[in-house]
């Protein structure tokens, strides 16, 4: 068995550019920027396609308001899943986004409400913009996970795999590195699962298949439900940052209710299309 000290210190700067002590260009901030741009890019391509009802000229309205829904979602979602008592004893930390804090299911809620809106103001339906949105999704996982990674936060359990890491921050302020126990990289699992794997999912059943035009909402679904099962299976590596819930860590728990809710959407967009393939055959 490799001594600790054999492994990889984790010694990677989270700024991209350091104009001061806490003040610059971090890699957390860039992973969101470049997640929308690849996401507006991608709707782009979309349209060209023919394959979304969204006008190209209506991409950077969308990008916007998914913008303010997964960052206002996410920070507040973080809070109220993950540390509602420091927000209700010092609600104006929801302002120190320079001191991290965001959940990626307050994301999701976030988004789905920035979707409605959207919806309702450019007339466009709801769940076939849903799913547009979804298949860009994992862009931004993958990328806000490598963050995580290089910020060295939402590290993993302790292990003693080859590929281990000692996060310096994982241990009492002080304490040598020969003596931090070595974790799971678990951030780069979630990059490879909810990121990468879903990513190339997606992007098969986006353009494989008809499911968006004849199902609206099923491939939202069945993102909602791969993307359940895939963070459930990284939770089983990664360190809970908060008190468990029913035995389960939060990530977890939370993802049972969109695993629910994807299965919804699933069997909404089977039935429409077996009564719409109904209707055809009356009619023939």
């Amino acid at each position: 068995m490799p001594a600790i000290f054999a492994y990889w210190v984790h010694n990677l700067s989270p700024f991209v550019i350091r104009f001061g002590e806490n003040f610059g260009i971090r890699w957390y901030g860039l992973a969101y920027v470049l997640g929308f741009l690849a996401g507006g890019w991608m709707m782009m391509r979309y349209h060209r396609a023919g394959r979304s009802a969204l006008p190209a000229d209506k991409v950077p309205d969308f990008i916007v308001a998914l913008v303010f829904g997964v960052l206002i979602g996410g920070r507040l979602g973080y809070f109220l899943l993950y540390d509602f008592d420091l927000l209700v004893h010092q609600p104006l930390v929801l302002l120190r986004v320079w001191e991290g804090g965001m959940s990626s299911h307050g994301g999701f809620i976030g988004a789905v409400l920035a979707v409605w809106w959207f919806a309702r103001r450019s007339g466009l339906s709801f769940l076939h913009l849903g799913d547009v949105a979804a298949t860009t999704v994992p862009v931004g996982l993958l990328l806000g996970r490598i963050a995580n990674f290089i910020n060295g936060e939402l590290w993993g359990k302790v292990t003693r795999v080859p590929w281990a890491v000692i996060f310096p921050k994982s241990a009492s302020e002080g304490l040598p590195a020969a003596h931090i126990l070595p974790r799971h990289p678990s951030q780069l699992y979630e990059a490879a699962l909810e990121g990468a794997l879903l990513l190339a999912f997606l992007q098969w059943r986006f353009w494989k298949s008809d499911v968006v035009r004849t199902q609206p909402g099923r491939l939202s679904g069945e993102f909602l439900v791969a993307y359940a099962v895939v963070r459930t299976a990284g939770e089983i590596f990664r360190e809970p940052d908060a008190p468990l819930i029913l035995g389960l860590s939060r990530g977890t728990f939370y993802s049972i209710f969109l695993l629910l809710a994807g299965a919804v959407l699933i069997v909404r967009g089977a039935r429409r299309r077996q009564t719409r393939v109904g209707s055809t055959a009356k009619s023939d």
